[in-house]
């Protein structure tokens, strides 16, 4: 048995953005079929490879337009490669874009019930799990109201008490611990050290070094989409910080 979680070999990801002002999905249409529609090729990733142990927690750290997004979405399968290929092993949980999958004319009661299913969670667990799921959201009373009514805030802090609610074996984190106040803020990244106790595997991302140092061992740079540093998460944050710094 492979002692590797998540195994990146020689991965790329290429984009194609339509390099002119197309008013309308008619036009658009006609122009592909014509192939009239001109693109600039862009590269998000450049033959990425990494591979992380069980029980590893990488930090990917980077300017904005770095890929890293983009790389936590190839991990998760939300993507597929241009080139390269991935291995996962075990059940992810990808906390990307939270509560994406929220109906906003549902009330949250319904929500955390749709979007868990999205994630693959049965009813009967969910069931079980709703009080928790509840009182971690820190929602109330407001889980009977419409999400429509929510702020930003409600629903990220929702969408993050229904991914956590089950223990993953590789916990992926775009910036999620960024969501409610400091005190929600202090809980969700107790709710990660506590699963990290258990074993799980993490890739985070994250701007955050003291965040990153706190809960990574290991961490990466990544610049125009490559790789340029790698190695323990105190030497690479203070090579980002360097960076930083100097822009």
């Amino acid at each position: 048995m492979s002692k590797y979680a998540v195994e990146v070999d020689h991965v790329s990801m290429l984009f194609n953005m339509s390099s002119e002002k197309v008013d309308n999905i008619k036009e658009y249409f006609v122009r592909l079929l014509t192939r009239k529609l001109n693109y600039d090729e862009f590269w998000a990733l450049r033959d990425i490879s990494f591979k992380i142990e069980k029980g590893d927690r990488l930090g990917v750290m980077g300017f904005n337009g770095a890929g890293k997004s983009t790389l936590l979405k190839v991990v998760a399968g939300v993507l597929k490669p241009t080139t390269g290929k991935v291995k996962v092993r075990g059940v992810i949980a990808p906390m990307l874009e939270l509560g994406a999958g929220f109906d906003m004319n549902y009330t949250g009661k319904e929500n955390i019930f749709l979007y868990g299913a999205t994630m693959g969670y049965s009813r009967k667990f969910l069931e079980e799990k709703y009080d928790e799921i509840v009182e971690f959201s820190e929602l109330g009373k407001f889980i009977n109201t419409p999400m429509k009514n929510y702020s930003s805030g409600m629903k990220s802090r929702l969408g993050f008490a229904i991914a956590t609610a089950v223990k993953p074996d590789i916990l992926i984190l775009d910036e999620v611990l960024s969501v409610g106040d400091a005190a929600f803020r202090e809980k969700s990244e107790q709710r990660i050290l506590d699963l990290m106790e258990d074993g799980v595997t993490v890739l985070f991302v994250s701007h955050n070094t003291d965040r990153v140092k706190k809960i990574c061992n290991k961490a990466i740079i990544l610049t125009k989409g490559q790789i340029i540093a790698s190695g323990d998460a105190e030497s690479i944050c203070n090579i980002y910080t360097e960076m930083v710094n100097s822009k």
